[in-house]
């Protein structure tokens, strides 16, 4: 019998993955033993899919791949269907037709009835209209809404390239030309005509929201509005990357005419805004809109001419210095990456603990000579070399069994106090942040820290990490000590009620018995979740992590 194979949940934090690579094609036998059938990477590694872990295939005497249901590089939530597998030429299709809501079939169900309200089955053909809606615009990235100050064109105006600002619309941030030449292409209508304004100025709509119709003359805009959007139209949303950017400049008129000293001149706000900003005699430019109006573009393009040289005063020099502000040419460019797992992991969870947790946090400086002294002789008989870290999460480790508070879950409705210490260490990998677990910590030897350490760090760097290599920690520590960060905090890693922030050892000046000398000193800061943890039960596990660090010769016993 046919059996579905859905996106497994390959670690406790996973929410979807992506298939990196079938192993399998259709048709492919799968049997005991042969039942690797794909590569999944998840927010934390690329793990196989072992058929033979999650299922008993002796149950099938030709079992067979039936069905691939994502491509490769495709990402899909947990336990949504994947895969079929059954015996050869076995019917599957009644397992897709019946399959639960977390395909994606219930979501095409849904979305019918309101495509054949709104777009599938307009009351009108609109199809033949040769007009177009047009919407309000999104003239920022933070743009919800905009009113329309005034409008630039008038019903029945004719609306060609180069003369295509219809609107000063002002936004949250600026008061701006609505150029249609920034959004479409106006040519595709001939001629192209103002058919229809639907609101009227002062008034307030929000982004796409309808405000106007174009098009040819006597098109049947009417029923394009009771119908829908015909096959070539579509509302006007923002410009693209490669349009020119509109200068956002905040206007405190709507409408005006402007008294130049060669008579009067009709200019737009915005257009008399930035003449008074970069010093332009507004009557100086030669206005290209309509009935010679000046608009934002004229101000862009205008060029001063230059005075010419009358006879100079004695009393003025013959000569008179002048600078020219060096032209900085330039390109503006961005690239955007896609998200992968591991990143769309960490900002979910670390969103989650910091907008939930009510975090506070406690500084405290550690000296650490003694440490250091200690360590040069430790590594003269250590198999493997320990680090400043190592006795870090072994000093955390022994601290955690004094102050089992600190070593705690937020549960929701419980506090869960671990009897047991599982460290997490944070470490940076290409794509982000992985935090394999040293187990037990509070009773493995420096030099066993130092080696599994070292071996977990390697695993991460390689994406070689398995599940019960980061899963189960109790608390963590994250170390940019050395990366020369002298003090920082951390976001703690739910449920976990604390992390360690570990900054680096810096030589310093320090007084004693009114005397100066040099001393070694390294701050950490502890984030706390308050509903787990308070003040005093931080402070306390932070003087006994001090303590032992200060005189490492505890760490020993």
């Amino acid at each position: 019998m046919a059996e579905i194979i859905t996106m497994p949940k390959m670690s406790d934090t996973m929410t979807e993955g992506v298939v990196a690579e079938w192993l399998k094609k259709v048709g492919d036998p799968i049997k005991v033993g042969d039942a690797l059938l794909a590569e999944i990477e998840t927010d934390k590694a690329t793990m196989e899919l072992d058929l033979d872990e999650r299922m008993d295939l002796s149950d099938f005497k030709d079992g067979r791949l039936l069905y691939i249901g994502i491509e490769k590089g495709k990402a899909l939530p947990v336990d949504t269907i994947i895969a079929i597998i059954g015996e050869n030429g076995e019917s599957f299709e009644h397992l897709l037709s019946g399959a639960t809501p977390v395909t994606e079939a219930p979501k095409v169900v849904e979305a019918v009835p309101v495509a054949a309200t709104t777009v599938s089955t307009p009351a009108v053909d609109t199809s033949n209209i040769k007009a177009q809606k047009i919407g309000m615009p999104k003239m920022s990235d933070t743009m919800m809404e905009g009113t329309l100050v005034a409008w630039l064109k008038k019903v029945g105006d004719t609306i060609k390239a180069g003369d295509a600002i219809l609107a000063e619309v002002e936004t949250d941030k600026a008061t701006m030309e609505f150029d249609l030449d920034n959004f479409i292409d106006v040519s595709i209508y001939n001629p192209c005509t103002l058919l229809y304004i639907g609101i009227e100025e002062g008034k307030t709509v929000t982004v796409d929201d309808v405000i106007a119709v174009i098009g040819e003359p006597g098109a049947d805009f009417k029923a394009l509005l009771a119908g829908g959007v015909n096959a070539t139209a579509a509302v006007v949303a923002s410009p693209s990357a490669t349009t020119p950017a509109i200068a956002e400049v905040k206007l405190e008129e709507s409408v005006v005419e402007t008294v130049a000293t060669d008579g009067r001149v009709k200019a737009s706000p915005l257009a008399k805004a930035l003449a008074k900003d970069k010093g332009i005699n507004i009557g100086q430019v030669k206005g290209t809109g309509e009935n010679g109006r000046v608009v934002k573009a004229d101000i862009d393009n205008f060029v001063p001419v230059p005075v010419a040289a009358t006879a100079k005063p004695a009393s003025v020099p013959a000569k008179v210095a002048t600078t020219t502000a060096p032209v900085i040419l330039g390109e503006e460019s961005f690239e955007d990456i896609p998200l992968n797992q591991m990143r769309k992991a960490i900002a979910r969870r670390l969103s989650e603990s910091k907008f939930s947790a009510p975090e506070f946090y406690l500084t405290m400086e550690i000296n650490m000579d003694k440490a250091m002294t200690a360590r040069v002789s430790m590594n003269e008989i250590s198999p493997v070399k320990i680090s400043f870290n190592d006795m870090v999460i072994k000093a955390v480790a022994v601290a955690l069994t004094k102050h089992p508070k600190v070593n705690s879950y937020w549960m929701g409705d419980k506090i869960r106090i671990n009897h047991h210490v599982h460290i997490g260490m944070a470490v940076a990998v290409e794509d982000g942040l992985l935090v394999p677990v040293i187990r037990f910590a509070n009773t493995k030897s420096l030099s066993q820290i130092s080696a599994e350490a070292k071996d977990l760090g390697g695993k991460a760097k390689n994406k070689q990490l398995q599940p019960k290599d980061w899963e189960g920690n109790t608390f963590t520590v994250s170390n940019l000590g050395m990366f020369g960060i002298d003090e920082f905090t951390s976001i703690i890693n739910q449920p976990e009620s604390c992390i360690l922030a570990v900054g680096g050892i810096k030589e310093t000046v320090a007084v004693k018995d009114g005397q100066f000398y040099a001393t070694n000193i390294m701050k950490v800061t502890l984030t706390c979740d308050h509903r787990t943890v308070d003040g005093a039960s931080g402070a306390a596990f932070l003087q006994t992590f001090k303590q032992l660090l200060e005189d490492p010769i505890k760490l020993l016993v």
